[in-house]
């Protein structure tokens, strides 16, 4: 791997200030190498004789009021903040090379916007033949405008995206990876986990985020990593918005750690090419009002979304499976009401499956009703599913779901019997092996085997490997995860299937408790205990647990509709 050395130029946007000035002047005392600083503050000015020798801000607010007042300005605050500011970058930029210099390193500052792509191609060339070829890129330049998404504009957006975004574009433009030795883009935690109010900043930081992985595909020689950084300890972080990092546990990076990192990272090129450095942005608790409320949220759904429907095909048609409506819901009010978890839904029914042939609709409605409550620590909320397709209202869901803020201890299974009878039977004979076993394809095959059976009760050990976030489409897995709830669910076909030859469809479930998390590539079992046969439907409590019997989830009087076939 090519390193950096005192003869590499290394150019570093928005590097004359901030955060990456400091990690500017952290690789000028680890390399003692050339700079070529870009930023949008302008020094060519010198400084104001009336605003030399005063430092703090106070003070020198008071002198540029003095100043504009005898000027016959009318100051207002704006003006007096805007002359501030300008006075102060000039500062710190004269400070950032003054500290490269030091620490042995040579910078030239280039006043440009990053976003001008002809201004940016021929300053560059111009200060390249005085230091050299650009061997190394350090991208920090980046804005915040942060807003509610309903509230962002046009101007938000393009002030947020267009310095990360188009910004690199430019830079490499005029300086191709092929001739780099390292780059480095200064991503963000915001563009890995999200972060209310900064959608367009996560957008911009995930397209670095992927940019890095192209780049370091098509150019192995290239040390190339994205640092998704949390919040640093510096200027931008005031007391109160440190106070509100710690209430969410997020810690925040001192400068001289974060520095120390980003060296480490060039120093020895790991081959990793996207590393997070922070704490996970969990979104705050909000404040739940207690009157009732209601939102209705549209969505279109499709077919080439959602690779898994090719696993969930019944009668040649790829069908919803019912657990991803719960999923849909569940996600959604996890989303409105950030800081709470989904914890369980009751009275659950399948009123009209959805199906992806010619009938699918063009536009499906989610209703949620929140009810009134005094109980800050949980919220009900009624949901239902539905479409109108062709002037025909169709309801395909309906539930009462739950969410809470601190979910209760597990427990334990009482009835745990993983003992192994003559009825043992394995995945191979369990799914897609003729009319009368499973239906469901690879997305969906968690069952491993089936351990015991008898005339009320069945215990199946299951594990399914993970599905790939493009796998699981416009249903991925937060909270509740529907491909191992579905998985749960085919211990009653099994046991309907063995003792009766009869086949079944989920319709309903009374109740579903979810008390702890279930991981993909992860061992569990589950017992069905049927409460009631007829004719025309099986009800079954449905429990999922580990080997020690701790309870992950489950079904209370979940009932399948008796199908022929």
């Amino acid at each position: 791997m090519a390193q950096i050395d005192r003869n590499s130029v290394c150019l570093v946007s928005g590097g004359g200030r901030g955060i990456t000035a400091q990690a500017a002047i952290a690789l000028s005392r680890q390399y003692q190498c050339k700079f070529i600083l870009l930023g949008r503050s302008t020094i060519t000015q010198p400084e104001p004789e009336w605003a030399r020798d005063c430092d703090g801000e106070m003070e020198l607010k008071k002198r540029i009021l003095e100043h504009l007042l005898q000027q016959a300005e009318k100051p207002t605050p704006k003006m007096v903040q805007r002359e501030y500011k300008s006075i102060a970058a000039k500062r710190e930029v004269e400070q950032t090379l003054m500290q490269i210099s030091q620490a042995g390193g040579r910078a030239e500052y280039l006043s440009v916007d990053i976003t001008d792509t002809n201004a940016v191609a021929r300053q560059v060339a111009a200060v390249e033949e005085r230091l050299g070829k650009v061997k190394a890129i350090v991208h920090g330049a980046g804005n915040l405008a942060d807003k509610p998404i309903e509230k962002k504009t046009q101007q938000d957006f393009d002030l947020v995206y267009a310095p990360k975004v188009k910004g690199l574009e430019n830079l490499l433009n005029c300086i191709s990876p092929s001739q780099l030795d390292c780059l480095v883009l200064f991503s963000s935690v915001v563009g890995f986990y999200g972060n209310a109010g900064q959608t367009d900043y996560a957008i911009a930081n995930d397209i670095l985020n992927k940019t890095a992985h192209l780049i370091k595909q098509k150019h192995p020689q290239c040390h190339t990593v994205a640092i998704n950084w949390g919040p640093w300890d510096s200027g931008m972080v005031s007391p109160e918005l440190k106070r509100a990092f710690a209430e969410r546990n997020i810690q925040t990076i001192p400068v001289a750690v974060g520095t120390q990192m980003l060296t480490r990272e060039l120093a020895s090129d790991n081959g990793r090419v996207q590393v997070v450095i922070g704490s996970p942005l969990k979104p705050p608790v909000i404040s739940v009002p207690t009157e009732p409320k209601t939102y209705q949220i549209h969505r279109r759904l499709s077919l080439a979304a959602n690779p898994f429907l090719h696993d969930h095909v019944i009668m040649d048609r790829p069908v919803l499976p019912a657990t991803c409506a719960i999923n849909w819901i569940a996600n959604t009010c996890e989303q409105i009401y950030p800081g709470y978890t989904f914890i369980g839904c009751s009275n659950f029914k399948v009123l009209k499956g959805i199906v992806f042939d010619k009938n699918l609709a063009d536009k499906y409605v989610l209703d949620l009703e929140k009810q009134a409550t005094k109980d800050s620590q949980k919220i009900k909320l009624y949901a239902k599913i539905w479409s109108n397709s062709k002037n025909k209202i169709r309801y395909h869901f309906s539930t009462k779901l739950e969410l809470v803020r601190k979910v209760d201890d597990v427990c334990s299974y009482k009835s745990l019997d993983l003992s192994q009878d003559k009825t043992d039977v394995g995945r191979e004979n369990l799914y897609q092996n003729g009319d009368k076993s499973l239906f469901h394809g690879a997305s969906f095959q968690g069952v491993n085997r089936v351990l015991n059976i008898s005339s009320n009760k069945l215990t199946a050990e299951c594990f399914l490997p993970e599905l790939s976030k493009t796998q699981q489409g416009q249903f991925p897995v937060q909270t509740f995860n529907p491909y191992l709830v579905d998985v749960q669910v085919h211990a009653l076909w099994l046991w309907l299937q063995h003792n009766h030859q009869e086949i079944c469809l989920p319709s309903e479930i009374v109740r579903y408790e979810q008390l702890a998390a279930i991981a993909f590539e992860r061992t569990f079992y589950v017992s069905c205990e049927i409460k009631n046969k007829t004719k025309t439907a099986v009800v079954a409590d449905i429990i999922a647990h580990d080997k020690q019997g701790k309870i992950y989830s489950r079904m209370q009087r979940a009932k399948g509709t008796i199908i022929s076939f």
